[in-house]
């Protein structure tokens, strides 16, 4: 049997292929987890004169867990502003932010 292609087929035959690679990777993003937000909260201290505080800080990890690296990573940046890093409360995703907002007053988010 002899197949023979025209021009219109060869479009179609790619309009097709088109079509299935688009739904394929479509599925492959849906069904692919999204990189959910990320937060900790902290306390932190600042001497002369003897200064703490409560705070709430985005960290960047994945999975959402507390490591040296995100320590290390939160002590610099609370450092920069001159405040130290005393201890690290919890590790938590975008739904314990409500809760800790009011909390963590003027330094929700601010570091």
């Amino acid at each position: 049997m002899l197949l023979i292609f025209s021009a219109e087929t060869n479009t179609i035959l790619y309009m097709m292929t088109r079509s299935l690679l688009s739904a394929i990777a479509l599925l492959f993003l849906l069904g692919t987890p999204l990189h959910a937000a990320c937060f900790a909260d902290y306390k932190a201290s600042r001497d002369n004169p003897l200064k703490l505080h409560y705070g709430v800080m985005k960290i960047d990890t994945n999975p959402c867990t507390m490591s040296n690296d995100v320590q290390r990573n939160m002590a610099q940046r609370l450092g920069a502003a001159g405040w130290k890093l005393l201890q690290v409360q919890s590790v938590f995703d975008d739904s314990g932010l409500g809760q800790r907002k009011t909390d963590a007053g003027q330094y929700f988010l601010r570091f």
